[in-house]
């Protein structure tokens, strides 16, 4: 698929997807959505890919929020006329569908969000694993200031990530809060200047990329997001014993041992396209209705 509202950019072991609409502040369309998705869906399927950056063009937004001109589509339903009928497909939310795909990534997701994050711009980044922001970033959950809800499934994510009393004080109050008060309240990792956020993502990044298996981290990522949400932990425990199981009769945990004792850089042979442990994944996907 050829892009025209992101860039998609590999090198070494490391993807990067830049929002790219600079003359609307990369704000968000059907199309972004489906170009988003379409580069998650390949760097899933690359095993040279083990980190995933997601940025933003530029040095004012990372994402106004969604575009509500004419030409921009003026929502982000997945169809342009939706009806009445809730059950219907057409009515789903385009944030929500992009934050799903993000979270059933299998490689570890950084966010660098280096200016404006508003609306959906703001929401699109929960499923991230990893999130910075330059320290002109701005963030605003402004949903209720427009008369709407918030969108992109964010009302699981947000409490998981900050806390149920700061999420209800961002979205009951709309109102826009700078990156201090996100590293504050744990929505982000750390703060930068504008000009070492991308140094700073990218040292992450790489550091997940030469040093673990991407079988592990993709068998974590899974298990983190799912189990950590579960209502006992008995449903940990279960995933827990059978994951330890399969993988340290791998070949990369053989390739782990052999490099700490040899006191060498590891070089991990199996791949989440091919070495995935058998019951995965363990959980039954769920449909919209």
């Amino acid at each position: 698929m050829s892009y025209t509202q992101i860039k998609l950019d590999i090198a070494d072991g490391v993807a990067t997807i830049t929002l790219h609409r600079p003359e609307k502040m990369n704000a968000f369309t059907r199309m972004m959505m489906d170009e988003v998705i379409d580069a998650i869906d390949t760097t899933d399927a690359d095993d040279s890919v083990r980190a995933v950056i997601v940025t933003g063009h530029g040095d004012r937004a990372f994402c106004a929020g969604a575009d509500l001109t004419p030409e921009g589509g003026g929502h982000v339903f997945s169809d342009p006329n939706p009806v009445d009928d809730l059950s219907d497909e057409r009515v789903r939310d385009g944030g929500g569908r992009l934050t799903l795909r993000l979270f059933n990534s299998k490689k570890p997701l950084i966010g660098a969000c280096n200016g404006v994050a508003v609306g959906v711009g703001a929401t699109m980044q929960l499923p991230f694993d990893i999130r910075l922001a330059s320290d002109n970033a701005r963030f605003g959950f402004v949903f209720a200031r427009r008369g709407i809800t918030p969108e992109a499934a964010s009302s699981w994510f947000l409490p998981r990530l900050v806390g149920m009393q700061t999420a209800l004080e961002w979205c009951m109050t709309g109102r826009i809060f700078n990156a201090g008060e996100a590293l504050d309240r744990g929505l982000v990792r750390s703060v930068h200047p504008q000009g070492e956020l991308m140094d700073a993502a990218r040292g992450i990044a790489r550091e997940i990329a030469d040093n673990t298996s991407a079988v592990s981290v993709a068998m974590t990522r899974a298990m983190l997001w799912r189990l950590g949400a579960g209502g006992h932990p008995m449903d940990a425990h279960r995933i827990d014993s059978r994951a330890i199981y399969r993988l340290s009769r791998s070949e990369d945990a053989k390739e782990g041992i052999a490099s700490f004792l040899e006191k060498r850089a590891p070089e991990y042979p199996d791949t989440v396209s091919g070495n995935m442990p058998d019951f995965y994944p363990w959980w039954d996907e769920p449909g919209y209705s």
